[in-house]
């Protein structure tokens, strides 16, 4: 069953590939015509794809779904069913590795993802001239105040000085119960992922940022102070079917 657009996804998945050279087009192209519209009639939300602009052997994407029992099923379906059995192994053919993948859930109350399947362009669409960010911070396992100070400082002072995050994500912490498909585990991580324009003003909202009193005297210095390494930026150009873009 479709899940209900007007629900946003519960649990989601943060998927990095990285693909044998030169093969990104091809499956770009076979996911947005037949991996799409069959994985949300399994049950999941497919929310975005992009084209990493840092290494061009590299796709990202994104899929939610209403919560743990859900994925489970949902990925069940889909990985036994026929689309996957016949169209499988053309896109495994074109991945060196598929097990890059973060497990995670909205930060907070309405910092998921809200996107409705029926807007999505049709197979072919052009690409939207938009620039997407994600960007990971990694803190210590089960140590939550890094967490805490993105969600009660960072995040307000991201809505102030430009766009509101698309979403803020965190760690999910069960248990995958669909072992076909590794994901990372022991990571606690916050994710904030935003759309603009053009890359110069994603530039231009990290400046804004780094030049508010608040953000540069007490939050991000605590943030450092409790990250395990820098973070790292995702920068990402959505595909013609990505609903986030």
């Amino acid at each position: 069953m479709p899940i209900n657009p007007a629900n946003c996804p519960a649990v989601l998945e943060l998927r990095q590939y990285t693909l044998r050279p030169g093969r990104r087009d091809e499956l770009i192209e076979l996911f947005d015509r037949e991996f799409v519209e069959t994985q949300e009639a399994a049950g999941m939300a497919v929310l975005g794809q992009f084209r990493d602009l840092d290494d061009p052997d590299r796709f990202v994407w994104l899929r939610g779904f209403t919560d743990m029992a859900v994925r489970h099923q949902a990925l069940t379906a889909f990985y036994g069913g026929p689309v996957w059995a016949e169209h499988g192994p053309q896109a495994n053919a074109t991945m060196a590795d598929s097990d890059d993948v973060l497990l995670l859930r909205p930060l907070s109350r309405g910092s998921g993802f809200a996107v409705c399947p029926s807007e999505r362009p049709e197979p072919g669409a052009p690409a939207p001239n938009r620039f997407v960010s994600a960007t990971v911070w990694s803190f210590p396992p089960r140590r939550h105040d890094g967490i805490a100070l993105i969600r009660d400082g960072l995040l307000p002072v991201l809505r102030e000085t430009g766009p509101a995050p698309l979403a803020a994500l965190t760690s999910e912490t069960a248990d995958n119960t669909f072992p076909r498909l590794p994901v990372r585990t022991g990571e606690n991580v916050a994710v904030v992922v935003t759309s603009y324009p053009d890359e110069s003003a994603c530039r231009q909202h990290l400046a804004d940022v780094l030049a508010h009193p608040v953000a540069q005297d007490e939050i991000l210095p605590g943030i450092e102070r409790e990250q395990t390494a820098p973070p790292r930026t995702l920068r990402l150009a959505p595909t013609g079917r990505s609903l986030v873009s």
